[in-house]
C-alpha cells in the first residue's frame, strides 16, 4: 500500500478532506500517512482527528506524525505522494506584513496570496522552503509526485519543476467548482448534461466552453448576468465576461487584484460599485483563528468523527495511479507548447489526464487573443518573481513588483522599489539575503 505524506498537517480541516477523502477509497485505504508539520500542537490535534476518523473507517490506515525540520526526511522517506499545504508565516506576522506595508503607501489589496505585491513576497518566503522538501524528496523519496495545493499556485510549481527533478503538479479549488457556480449564481440548471473546458493559468483560467446536451450556454449566460441589478459577490467576474467574452474561474475578490481596473485610489467608488471586499483575507484569518477553539472540539475531540469524499483532486489522482483507472482534473504544469500563445516558461493550467503512468496534461491550442494577453500580465509577474527566488537578484524582485498590473498602476517607480525594501525588511528572517 502507498505511502502519504502531508506536509503542514496542522491545516486540519483541509488534512481531513484530503486525507479522508483517501480512507474512503478502497485503493488508498491501508495507506500510511505521515503527518508533517513544525508546530507541535496543530501537528498533535490533526494527529488525533485523524485516528478518530481512520477508527471510524475501519481502522484500515497507519498513521504518524513527525515534528520538525530534523524529522522532515523521515516524514518524505519511502512516500509515494506529498501533498503540500504549508504556509510560510502564517497570518502573523508575514499576512499582517504583506498587507500593512502597502497600506502605507496607499496600496490596497483583498487577498494577497496569488499575484500582487502580497503574491509576489508570499512567493518569495515560500519557494525556499518547497525546494528544501524538494532536496530532501530527491534522496528520500526521488519517484514521489509532489500534489501541492499552496499558493501562489503558479509561481511555486513553476519554482519546484524549474528548480528541482521532483515531479509536481499543482492543484486548485477553483476549476471543478467554476461552472456550477456560475449557472447556480444565475438560476440556470447544473447537472450531467453540462459539459465545460477550462484553460489558462491558475486564478485566471478562462471558461473556454460550456454547453448543455450540446447547446452553448455563453447567450443566456450573458444575458442573465446583464440582467442581475442586485449587489452580488461575482460583480468583478461578470465584468471581465462582459469585456473580456468568457468567465474566469477564481473568485471576483481575487480577480479584483490581478487587473488595474477596479481598486484604484483615484476612483474609490469603484469599491462600491462593484463589491469589492478591502482586506478581506486578514479578515478571514481572524474569523478563523476566533472559531477554532469550536472548530477544534467539533474535529479533534469528536470520537464519532466521520467523513464524506470531498471534490478535491488529491484522491482521485493518486486513486487513478494506484488502479490505472484514468481520471481527468484540471491541473497546473509547465507549459510545454499546450497554449502555444502563453509563455513556455509559465505554469499553465489545462486538463490533464492521470494514470498509473503519471500525470499527461492534454494540449489545448491558442487561447483567444483577449485572455492569452491578460494571462501574460499575470505571467510576467510571475515569471519574475520565481527567478528572483531561484537567483536570489534583488533586482528580479523590484521588475516583479513593477510589471505587477494593479501595483503599477497605483504607485510610481520609486514607491514600488521603496515598498519592496520595506518589505524585505520587515520580513527579515523570513526571506533568504538577496543580493
Amino acid at each position: 500500500m502507498p505511502k502519504i505524506t502531508f506536509m503542514g498537517a496542522g491545516s486540519t480541516v483541509f488534512a481531513k478532506n484530503v486525507l479522508g477523502d483517501s480512507m474512503m477509497t478502497p485503493a488508498l485505504a491501508e495507506s500510511t500517512i505521515a503527518l508533517y508539520d513544525i508546530d507541535a500542537q496543530r501537528l498533535e490535534d490533526s494527529r488525533l482527528m485523524l485516528e478518530n476518523l481512520n477508527r471510524n473507517c475501519g481502522n484500515k490506515a497507519r498513521i504518524e506524525a513527525y515534528l520538525g525540520v530534523e524529522n522532515r526526511k523521515d516524514a518524505l522517506r519511502g512516500a509515494n505522494y506529498v501533498v503540500n499545504a504549508i504556509q510560510v508565516g502564517l497570518y502573523d506576522p508575514c499576512t499582517i506584513t504583506d498587507f500593512e506595508v502597502p497600506k502605507k503607501y496607499g496600496l490596497r489589496q483583498t487577498i494577497a496570496d496569488t499575484l500582487g505585491i502580497g503574491g509576489i513576497f508570499r512567493a518569495l518566503r515560500t519557494i525556499p522552503v518547497m525546494l528544501d522538501f524538494a532536496h530532501d524528496m530527491e534522496e528520500v523519496c526521488p519517484d514521489a509526485w509532489f500534489l501541492n495545493y499552496t499558493n501562489p499556485m503558479a509561481m511555486l510549481t513553476a519554482a519546484m519543476l524549474r528548480g528541482s527533478g521532483i515531479k509536481t503538479v499543482g492543484l486548485c479549488h477553483s476549476v471543478q467548482v467554476c461552472a456550477q457556480h456560475l449557472l447556480e449564481g444565475l438560476n440556470m440548471p447544473y447537472d450531467d448534461l453540462v459539459q465545460w473546458k477550462i484553460a489558462g493559468i491558475n486564478h485566471q483560467a478562462w471558461l473556454l466552453e460550456i454547453t448543455r446536451d450540446g447547446k452553448d450556454l455563453y447567450p443566456e449566460i450573458k444575458a442573465r448576468a446583464a440582467a442581475r441589478t442586485e449587489k452580488h459577490n461575482d460583480m468583478v467576474r461578470y465584468e471581465i465576461m462582459k469585456r473580456f467574452g468568457y468567465y474566469v474561474t477564481e473568485s471576483s475578490e481575487h480577480n479584483a487584484e490581478y487587473m488595474p481596473y477596479f481598486i484604484k485610489d483615484k476612483y474609490p467608488e469603484l469599491i462600491d460599485r462593484f463589491n469589492i471586499p478591502l482586506d478581506e483575507y486578514p479578515r478571514r484569518c481572524v474569523n478563523q483563528i476566533e472559531k477554532w477553539g469550536k472548530m477544534r472540539q467539533e474535529l479533534v475531540e469528536k470520537h464519532d468523527l466521520t467523513h464524506e469524499r470531498s471534490k478535491e483532486y488529491a484522491s482521485r489522482i493518486m486513486e487513478a495511479m494506484e488502479t490505472n483507472v484514468p481520471y481527468k482534473f484540471g491541473g497546473n504544469v509547465m507549459n510545454t507548447g499546450l497554449i502555444p500563445n502563453l509563455p513556455a516558461e509559465a505554469a499553465v493550467e489545462v486538463p490533464c489526464m492521470v494514470d498509473k503512468s503519471g500525470v499527461v496534461p492534454t494540449y489545448v491550442g491558442n487561447l483567444p487573443p483577449q485572455c492569452a494577453a491578460l494571462n501574460r500580465t499575470n505571467i510576467n509577474v510571475q515569471l519574475l518573481t520565481v527567478e528572483a527566488a531561484l537567483t536570489l537578484k534583488k533586482d528580479y524582485i523590484y521588475q516583479a513588483a513593477l510589471l505587477d498590473p494593479h501595483t503599477a498602476s497605483e504607485l510610481s517607480i520609486d514607491d514600488i522599489v521603496a515598498l519592496c525594501d520595506d518589505l524585505i525588511e520587515a520580513h527579515g528572517s523570513w526571506l533568504p539575503a538577496y543580493h
